[in-house]
């Protein structure tokens, strides 16, 4: 478990999209193609199956092959997202967590690395959720033999809020690698999830697109980002630049990227993934015909123009 942590600490791993065409149907070219070209780049692994490449929202066969397709494309590490999707909060607690259970078993079976437990909303509304968050990532690790990422996840993308003591009482498992903090737009809630964090010897880990720069600043050590699904390279220098006590190049690519993220992170928020597909066909990772979110929102074509000037000037 140890030898993992240090192997992602201070690394990059985008949280990938999944080419599709506008009905849903993943273009397994465009993925073979897509994930060779990824990992060429600044990552030190892959977080498949999560928010950003819709995988709670996949059939089980479309995730098992999504998940050979990476498999095969890289050695570096995998991590797997497993959970339910917001819809399906109205189940029983004991349903999702059989069916979190089950992609994590899936997970293991296809080669991933480590599996991100998603937080169950439903949870938060019950006196003993924290305890019962706990039993579910007790339950993943034992029955899937795999580490675990733990997922702060706020706001309408689903989960509730984890408090510092709950995320200690996490990091305190041996199954744990870290915890992926994704407040949204709760920068206090941030800051004191990494710092719950310090002293663990676990990884800090931020999901934090719009937030990024001032993760690192208040602890975070590794990013697990969906940002990182077209734009590696800045996401990696933002890092990099960081790690290294480089603040003149920690500033200027953190501008750069703020600028991305500013395009791309915005009501609704949901429509990032979308929007993370034109900038990925923009950048020729991935076929205009295969960048398509039919799990979003419908976005005007006035979105997809600001996203594309900003990748001009960027560029420039």
């Amino acid at each position: 478990m140890h030898s993992l942590v240090e192997r992602l600490r201070g690394t990059l791993l985008p949280a990938v999209v999944t080419p599709m065409d506008s009905d849903g149907v993943i273009a397994y070219d465009a993925l073979t193609q897509y994930a060779g070209v990824l990992t060429t780049q600044s990552v030190g692994g892959v977080a498949v199956w999560a928010h950003t490449g819709r995988g709670l929202y996949l059939t089980p066969a479309d995730r098992t092959k999504v998940l050979e397709t990476w498999r095969a494309a890289t050695d570096v590490p995998i991590v797997a997202g497993v959970g339910v999707p917001k819809a399906s909060d109205a189940q029983s607690l004991q349903e999702a967590a059989d069916a979190t259970v089950e992609m994590a078993l899936a997970a293991a079976a296809g080669g991933a690395d480590a599996v991100m437990v998603y937080p169950l909303a439903a949870l938060g509304d019950l006196p003993d959720g924290d305890a019962q968050a706990v039993a579910l990532h007790e339950r993943v690790a034992a029955e899937s033999g795999l580490p675990l990422v733990g997922f702060y996840l706020h706001g309408e993308a689903g989960g509730y809020p984890y408090s510092p003591s709950l995320i200690r009482e996490l990091l305190s498992l041996d199954a744990m690698l870290g915890v992926k903090t994704a407040t949204l737009d709760r920068a206090i809630g941030c800051q004191d999830a990494i710092w719950a964090g310090r002293g663990t010897g676990k990884l800090l880990i931020t999901g934090e697109d719009r937030m990024y720069g001032p993760s690192f600043m208040w602890g975070a050590d590794t990013a697990l980002v969906g940002i990182a699904s077209a734009q590696v390279e800045l996401s990696a220098a933002v890092l990099r630049t960081w790690t290294a006590g480089d603040h003149s190049g920690f500033l200027a690519a953190s501008d750069r990227l703020d600028r991305f993220a500013a395009a791309t992170f915005y009501a609704p928020i949901e429509g990032y993934v979308q929007r993370m597909l034109w900038a990925a066909e923009w950048e020729g990772l991935v076929p205009a015909e295969a960048a398509h979110d039919p799990y979003g929102p419908d976005l005007p074509p006035s979105e997809r123009d600001l996203v594309i000037r900003c990748l001009e000037e960027l560029h420039h």
